[in-house]
């Protein structure tokens, strides 16, 4: 299986890890690791994330407050977006109809 990102997803994840890297060396690394171990799980085991409707699942990454919401077929995963838990629910939904 394999995975894509949404561009918006993508510069989610780049903006975050270069927020935490200019507050702590390092600690934007241990992000975007622990972006990469769900995307690894998630490939493994689509279904292991939280259904938010017949399509979406979300994983919460387990040492930042983010969450991977992501749409899995046969062959692909496509990560709508990687979600601060704080932001505004669901504000990715237009993501889901440009696919």
């Amino acid at each position: 299986m394999n995975y894509e990102f949404h561009p918006e997803a993508e510069q989610e994840l780049y903006e975050a890890a270069m927020h935490y890297e200019s507050k702590v060396p390092g600690l934007g690394r241990r992000f975007r690791d622990d972006v990469e171990r769900v995307i690894k799980l998630i490939l493994e085991h689509p279904e292991l994330g939280s259904r938010l409707d017949d399509n979406l699942r979300h994983f919460v990454l387990g040492r930042f407050p983010f969450s991977v919401v992501y749409a899995a077929t046969s062959d692909l995963v496509h990560i709508v977006a990687v979600a601060h838990g704080c932001r505004e629910p669901g504000y990715w939904q237009l993501r889901v109809q440009d696919r």
